[in-house]
């Protein structure tokens, strides 16, 4: 089984105001998902899951998948979109942060199945229930290989 890849980044949210504010994010791939998933994880417990592939192809010209959208601004940053039944959020990436990060995916994921010939899997998100630390990460591995699916982004969350 490869490891869970796992990267602590910050974001700019951006406001209606004038003023935009850094926020941490938690960028997460696992191997072993057949789908090729990112998730990104919020501060406030909200987990997005879309196809790797939305972020590549972002990262060179605009994209939208269901309720995210991403897109260059720049040569250095990157914008994604997030649309849900709260509202939008709207958040600023240094392109380099997401760069390193998918490259890192690319090294765990095996060479016979490139991301090129799977559908592309609907965004969704999700809101964790319990707010991990970062020191429990093997925990989140335990938790699904035992079957636990609550942060796979099958089930949208209400409200």
């Amino acid at each position: 089984m490869s490891p869970v890849i796992e990267e602590h980044a910050r974001a700019r949210l951006i406001t209606d105001g004038p003023l935009t504010r850094p926020v941490p994010v938690d960028l997460r791939y696992d191997p072993a998902d057949e789908r090729r998933t990112v998730h990104i994880g919020l501060p406030d417990g909200t987990d997005w899951a879309f196809g790797r592939d939305l972020l590549e192809r972002g990262l060179r010209t605009p994209i939208e998948r269901g309720a995210v959208r991403v897109w260059p601004c720049g040569r250095t940053q990157l914008i994604v979109e997030l649309h849900s039944t709260d509202g939008v959020e709207v958040f600023q990436f240094e392109i380099r942060t997401l760069i390193r990060f998918l490259a890192r995916t690319r090294t765990q994921t095996p060479a016979a199945s490139p991301d090129t010939d799977r559908t592309p899997q609907p965004p969704s998100r999700t809101t964790r229930t319990d707010t991990p630390s970062r020191t429990t990460r093997t925990d989140k591995s335990a938790q699904r290989e035992e079957g636990a699916t609550q942060e796979t982004g099958a089930q949208p969350a209400h409200g």
